[in-house]
């Protein structure tokens, strides 16, 4: 995620500013956020919206605070809802109806504890979750009173895991880390032989690096994050995994629609598969290309299918 840094300082007073200069105008306001195939993929979708006539707005704005901005009209379309990191938010705003939940990806995704391949010679029983528990002093560090440490990613993405770690026992402590160091200490590992276990997602451009595995932890359901009783912990919430083929959602704000008719129609079309979430990650991390040069080639590279989406 090379670009991240670009982007994260100073989005809280973007944001504000943004609100106070913009709020009302004509242009399409679509959100940025901090991590690469977002911010590729928020392009393209600019970028079909001018082909029928309209004006867009790139805001930097914090991932887990974009829906209530979709629900002030601030923001008018989020083109990634990961249903791990997002799902509740956008389900909550979807429900008090004034976010529209606009378009289900074919893309399935899955965001949850990972390790590279090597990490099993030195934790045996992995992927398997339990394994954790026997093996944590393995991943535990100078500062981490001998408690394993998991490196969470962003802290903007929101996930449950302290409550997790606590409702399955778990003997790690959370460390966030954000942008390109977060895979730096992944790429240190595996060049050292070290235990290592962090957050990832798929589709993303890791898959192409590193081979590797999820913790396989218990199957998420619903009422895990509802009813206490549920579960392997009948005393706290949260004792599960994330979902498994998570969905990938399309959401825009209450008026897109009547504001901006003709491009509510194209964002009806947008469909986005695993492959084209990977490349777009891809072309930015691992091939270095800026944000509007992997844009640019995944439109060359796919025009018969935006066509058909602006046509």
């Amino acid at each position: 995620m090379s670009v991240i840094t670009k982007i994260t300082a100073g989005c809280a007073g973007l944001l504000m500013a943004f609100s106070t200069a913009v709020k009302g105008g004509d242009a399409i306001n679509i959100p940025t956020h901090n991590w690469s195939s977002q911010l590729v993929g928020a392009e393209i979708v600019g970028r079909l919206f001018e082909k029928v006539g309209a004006e867009v707005n790139y805001v930097p704005v914090d991932s887990s605070a974009v829906y209530q901005s979709m629900c002030e009209n601030d923001i008018d379309i989020v083109h990634e809802v990961w249903q791990g990191a997002f799902g509740p938010a956008f389900e909550k705003v979807v429900d008090e109806g004034c976010v529209i939940d606009l378009v289900t990806h074919d893309a399935k995704t899955r965001e949850e504890w990972w390790y590279p391949i090597h990490v099993e010679k030195h934790c045996p029983g992995l992927p398997d979750w339990e394994a954790l528990r026997d093996c944590s002093a393995k991943f535990a560090r100078a500062d981490s009173n001998g408690k394993g440490v998991y490196l969470a990613g962003s802290a903007s993405w929101v996930k449950h895991y302290p409550e997790m770690v606590d409702a399955l026992g778990l003997n790690f402590v959370l460390k966030n880390v954000e942008g390109a160091a977060h895979w730096a200490e992944l790429d240190a590992a595996v060049k050292q032989d070290k235990p290592i276990v962090l957050f990832n997602w798929t589709p993303n451009f890791i898959e192409a690096l590193y081979e590797g595995k999820f913790v396989e932890f218990p199957t998420h359901d619903p009422k895990c994050f509802e009813d206490e009783s549920w579960g392997v912990n009948p005393e706290a919430k949260y004792d599960c995994g994330n979902p498994k083929d998570g969905y990938l959602k399309i959401g825009v704000s209450h008026h897109f629609k009547d504001e901006h008719p003709r491009a509510y129609e194209v964002a009806e079309k947008i469909n986005f598969t695993n492959l084209d979430i990977a490349q777009q990650s891809n072309y930015v991390d691992t091939d270095g290309m800026e944000v509007s040069e992997a844009a640019e080639r995944w439109l060359a590279e796919n025009e018969e299918r935006w066509q058909s989406w602006i046509n």
